[in-house]
């Protein structure tokens, strides 16, 4: 318990809060750990436009349809994909499409329109389901490459929240469960909730 520091009246006056609540929402993937089984997780930063963070403060995103992939590139140390050609019409020139700069992207998460930004489609409003760009070290990265690459793990989108006023993106190495283990999944869960149900009446 903080204690309170005496003025020079002889009153006491409790000490300031370090730094600002912040009370934004958490977004959460709720089907992810029903879905796979997650390991090592990764803290990203996201680059999101003024409109996007609007609409995550007010709790107006969903990451159930979201997924994460990762671009190789010409990443040290991660695999080189090989290049991708497009066949040409006859009398056309060959097309080599030039692979994507090595980074981590978010797929198919849906954050809403913020209405005070303008009408859909102007240019101060987003796209929804737009693809983002995720900040990550490149330590963090090549980890995440090779896990994918060799090992057949899935980066996994598992919840918004936001650290010191700023939007942060929490993924996870994860590995398709089975249906076994889905059932297993859903039997602990029920387990741990007849027990907190049993010590609450309790209490």
């Amino acid at each position: 318990m903080a204690k309170s520091t005496p003025t020079s009246s002889g009153k006491s006056k409790a000490p300031k809060p370090k730094g600002r609540e912040d009370h934004s929402p958490t977004i959460e993937n709720r089907k992810a750990r029903h879905d796979y089984a997650i390991g090592e997780t990764f803290e990203c930063g996201m680059i999101l436009t003024g409109s996007e963070v609007k609409s995550i403060r007010d709790g107006k995103a969903s990451l159930q349809e979201g997924f994460v992939r990762v671009e190789l590139g010409h990443l040290k140390g991660a695999p080189r994909p090989e290049p991708v050609v497009k066949t040409p019409k006859p009398g056309q020139p060959v097309i080599r499409r030039r692979p994507s700069p090595p980074g981590l992207y978010l797929h198919g998460v849906n954050i809403a329109e913020y209405p005070p930004a303008g009408p859909s489609g102007s240019s101060a409003q987003h796209k929804p389901t737009r693809v983002r760009t995720l900040l990550v070290h490149t330590r963090e990265l090549g980890k995440m490459a090779r896990e994918v690459s060799v090992k057949g793990a899935t980066v996994v989108p598992l919840k918004i929240y936001f650290k010191n006023g700023v939007a942060k993106l929490l993924v996870g190495l994860g590995k398709s469960k089975t249906q076994s283990d889905k059932r297993d999944t859903i039997a602990k869960r029920d387990a741990q909730r007849d027990i907190a149900r049993a010590m609450s009446r309790k209490a």
